[in-house]
């Protein structure tokens, strides 16, 4: 049973009101809110014959199910039934609860359809192409003059555009503006700007094909949830009398709207806990989460506080050290701006006789490299490679877990890559797994070899493409698989290859002179070909099925190509123009990891560092958030990653290929803000003020990211840099910083 501790006491005391909890890393937050819920539910605070329930709200799927289970432990020991008196839900389910009870309330029919990410995405993309396609002029409007374009540069964006219209599409949503709203103010406003114009005409459209599925997003979810509740006071009341108490999980990357909504279910005077970690605040840039809102319920008056300082997640020198970087960011930042990037809320080991007692210290395992020492991005990685070799080589290292922690999905993709090389066994928390974007990328080399079927070098990529896997392990089959691809691009007609007539066969021409494992291979290869030509004629969907069914025999493999056959015939209901290169072209997206692509492995709905230890993990910091290991190496801590309003900085916001540096999405939303404020001044802004607004955000969320990458180790942190691919980074402030307190206040080492 849960033993709390004396500030988490204050906590699972907790009987009515409203609570603002400010949680450290490892503080066991999750522990405590379950506890609480179960303790609510024992106690009859909620009475079940009246069908009443703990609301317990958090941020993610995975989450749910921890809540669940730990609530249901609880309640068992407690001598009741599992699974009564409580509901735990994301925003996104509570709000698919309340429009799903009462759709009649915000205007939707009995059965309407929910939208999921994966198709908003396509049809968004379809709406931002045709209306570029439409309005070339808009890129010669925003495009520098110094960079020639390209198919890539095309590409680039079109990215840029998509990722900006679906910020502008939620900041609307989430400022409860409809596409004819927005409209409708700039008309009234007699405001027109191409960027919003470019948002306007893609909202329009992206709402004109909802409508047609009689379907809704996720964001539409949120805010029709807010408007039935403020819609039927007695719908409301009802809600009110099933959840009299509300428990707030992550409430730091609570946005306006979850707010509203849980404010109104708690009512005036109403049972509502808010724990969060102001200091974790990290989706700001990617969400409409806003970070001051838990820091502004905390201080206010009639909220009670209740502190959850203690973590015995990590060592007492790497709590020292995130300690320090609270420290140095509250008071002494040399940019005061800044200041205010972090929460002063200071980790304390836990107290003596606790259940979860810190780890041994040992202050030499805090290395934190030298900021005037300049390694290349490969010279970081293979720093990193042979420090993870080094630790293989100790006998215990099965027992430790261990993750490298990236700013970016494309260095962890290098990191990966160096790992692969080397044998070393690995999971990844990236935008894409390795299995999702192997077998993009092999169908989408079929797919162009189908398209230009005579063509010898795009035949001999795909079967590179198949053959990758095999080439791996033996040195012999590489040496096969070297000569087959060779023979294939000497091949000047693939037609006598690949339908031998008249007794012209060009692959048994050479089988005399062959080694026969390479005839075999040829002949596999030809089998398969002729068969998939033969299905060009089918829809996609069924070309893409038929060609896994000849490929692949691992479930993971068979389900992705399932997933990918479903996503191209999508694309062919609404582009009948589309031929192979189209489809092909999507697939290289994802297999080069420039979208993301939901995989089926367990990092998609739940991921637990202790049950891959012997392994290294390679995550982005953003994907680390809640996890915890043994040893973790932060890489990249320079100012592109963390940048801090020095003149030198670069913000990855900021496209190079984009004139002047401007940030295109803060300047389309700032004027959608501006807009739906009525505010002139604003909208008058000249151009740039908005893209420079932006960087302190951008600054101060980087400060908040490192903060999370520092508290995900226990037992030892290495913290590295380097100088970027244009070799003109610097160390991040931070960075800087922590070292030399470090080697002031410590042993003089780097």
């Amino acid at each position: 049973m849960f033993n709390p501790r004396p500030r988490q006491k204050a906590v699972v005391d907790f009987d009515a009101g409203r609570m603002g909890v400010a949680a450290v890393p490892g503080s066991g937050k999750t522990q405590t809110l379950s506890y609480l819920a179960a303790r609510l539910i024992r106690e009859q605070k909620v009475d079940l014959s009246r069908g009443q329930e703990v609301l317990v709200v958090t941020l993610t799927n995975s989450a749910v199910g921890n809540f669940e289970s730990r609530i249901s432990r609880f309640i068992e020991g407690f001598g009741l039934m599992p699974r009564m008196g409580f509901r735990v839900r994301t925003l996104h389910g509570l709000a698919h609860d309340i429009v799903r009870e009462r759709p009649d309330l915000v205007g939707l029919p009995t059965q309407f359809n929910i939208i999921d990410d994966r198709e908003s995405e396509l049809m968004l993309q379809a709406s931002v192409r045709d209306f570029l396609l439409m309005k070339p002029s808009l890129q010669e409007t925003y495009f520098s003059s110094t960079v020639r374009m390209t198919t890539d540069r095309a590409k680039d964006w079109n990215d840029l555009a998509v990722e900006s219209c679906r910020n502008f599409i939620r900041t609307a949503k989430d400022l409860q503006l409809e596409a004819d709203d927005v409209r409708g103010l700039v008309g009234e406003m007699r405001f027109s700007h191409p960027l919003v114009t470019l948002g306007m005409a893609v909202y329009s459209d992206y709402a004109r094909k909802l409508a047609l599925r009689e379907g809704v997003d996720f964001d539409d979810l949120i805010r029709y949830a807010l408007a039935a509740l403020q819609t039927d006071p007695a719908y409301l009341a009802r809600l009110r009398a099933r959840w009299p108490f509300v428990l707030e999980d992550e409430a730091q990357d609570s946005s306006h709207l979850q707010q509203q909504i849980l404010a109104l279910i708690s009512g005036e005077g109403g049972n509502w806990v808010r724990v969060g970690d102001p200091n974790q605040a990290i989706y700001e840039t990617f969400t409409t989460a806003d970070p001051r809102l838990l820091r502004d319920f905390i201080q206010q008056p009639g909220v009670q506080r209740a502190d959850l300082p203690n973590s015995g997640r990590s060592t007492a020198s790497i709590i020292r050290l995130a300690n320090r970087l609270v420290e140095w960011t509250v008071h002494e930042h040399p940019i005061p701006v800044l200041r205010d990037a972090l929460f002063e809320t200071y980790i304390e080991p836990t107290p003596p006789g606790d259940p979860q007692p810190n780890p041994p210290d040992d202050e030499s395992r805090i290395r934190i490299v030298n900021p005037t020492k300049r390694v290349k991005s490969e010279g970081e990685i293979q720093f990193t490679l042979e420090a993870i070799q080094q630790w293989m080589a100790n006998e215990d290292y099965q027992n430790q877990s261990l993750a490298v922690l990236v700013p970016t999905n494309r260095h962890g993709e290098s990191m990966i890559k160096a790992l692969r090389e080397h044998d070393i066994p690995y999971v990844e928390l990236l935008r894409n797994t390795t299995e999702t974007r192997q077998t993009a990328a092999q169908i989408e080399a079929i797919l162009y070899a189908l398209a230009n079927p005579d063509q010898p070098r795009l035949l001999r990529k795909a079967y590179g493409a198949l053959r990758l896997p095999r080439q791996v392990q033996d040195p012999a089959e590489r040496a096969v698989v070297k000569r087959a691809a060779d023979l294939l691009l000497k091949c000047a007609n693939l037609e006598e290859y690949l339908y031998p007539r008249g007794g012209a066969d060009w692959l048994m021409d050479r089988a005399a002179e062959e080694d026969p494992q390479v005839v075999e291979e040829l002949a596999w290869l030809r089998e398969r070909v002729v068969r998939w030509q033969e299905a060009v004629r089918l829809p996609v969907d069924q070309l893409i099925l038929t060609i896994a069914g000849d490929l692949y025999t691992q479930p993971v493999d068979l389900a992705l190509s399932h997933k990918f056959a479903q996503m191209l015939e999508y694309y062919a209901r609404n582009h009948r123009e589309w031929s192979l290169p189209e489809y092909a072209a999507q697939l290289h997206d994802i297999a080069s990891a420039r979208r993301g692509f939901s995989g089926l492995s367990e990092n998609d709905i739940g991921f637990d560092p202790d049950d891959h230890r012997g392994e290294v993990t390679v995550a982005t910091i953003h994907k680390a958030k809640g996890l915890e290991w043994d040893i973790v190496y932060l890489l990249s801590v320079n100012n592109y990653d963390f940048p801090s309003l020095d003149p030198f900085d670069s913000y990855v916001s900021e496209k190079w290929f984009i004139r002047d540096e401007l940030n295109l999405q803060e300047e389309m939303l700032s004027k959608l803000k501006a807009l739906a404020a009525r505010d002139m001044e604003l909208l008058e802004l000249p151009e740039g003020a908005a893209t420079i607004a932006a960087r302190e955000g951008i600054a101060e969320e980087r400060l908040r990211l490192l903060y999370v990458g520092i508290t995900r180790a226990r037992k030892q942190l290495n913290l590295l840099w380097n100088v970027g691919l244009r070799e003109k980074c610097q160390p991040a402030r931070a960075l800087q910083e922590l070292y030399a307190w470090w080697k002031e206040h410590h042993d003089d080492r780097e």
